[in-house]
């Protein structure tokens, strides 16, 4: 499948992921700035696949990125970033939601399952309630310690600006 057919409008993602559970794929749905990909992201997006058979991953668009993680950010637009998450074995589609959080992309597409990272407690996972009353599961998965955008910024910063 080539990078730009894993590029999907909501529409296009609710409509696949209708045919996915017609096949009777469980599909698994995160989301995420995934600003300066690296390999936390990488394991993660694997781990999320592993829950299911198919990942949709929702990606704040750029203004989204910008009101939560300030004026600077994303340092990588969001063309770049789809681009990049489309080009990971893991990843069978991506969406680009313009809102804080996905909650109105989850009530749309009704995943099976929903993956957050172990550091939001389940009554803080947008769409959660959603899923879960629809018979779908929330699962968690831990980060690899020490990696994120905001540290990899930082040593950018020591390295060239200090």
């Amino acid at each position: 499948m080539s990078l730009k057919a894993k590029q999907l409008s909501q529409e296009a993602a609710a409509d696949i992921l209708k045919e996915w559970k017609r096949q009777k794929k469980k599909t698994v749905f995160t989301n995420g700035c995934f600003d300066i990909l690296h390999a936390g992201h990488v394991q993660y997006l694997e781990k999320a696949k592993a829950a299911g058979d198919m990942l949709i991953v929702g990606l704040n668009s750029d203004s989204s990125v910008e009101r939560l993680k300030g004026k600077k950010r994303p340092v990588v637009t969001v063309a770049e970033r789809c681009a990049v998450l489309s080009g990971l074995e893991a990843v069978d589609a991506v969406v680009i939601f313009d809102e804080d959080t996905p909650e109105q992309i989850i009530e749309k597409l009704l995943p099976d399952i929903l993956v957050k990272g172990a550091d939001w407690p389940l009554e803080k996972i947008a769409g959660a309630k959603t899923v879960l009353d629809h018979g779908g599961e929330v699962k968690t998965i831990e980060f690899l310690e020490g990696l994120s955008t905001s540290s990899i910024i930082e040593r950018i910063i020591d390295v060239y600006c200090r």
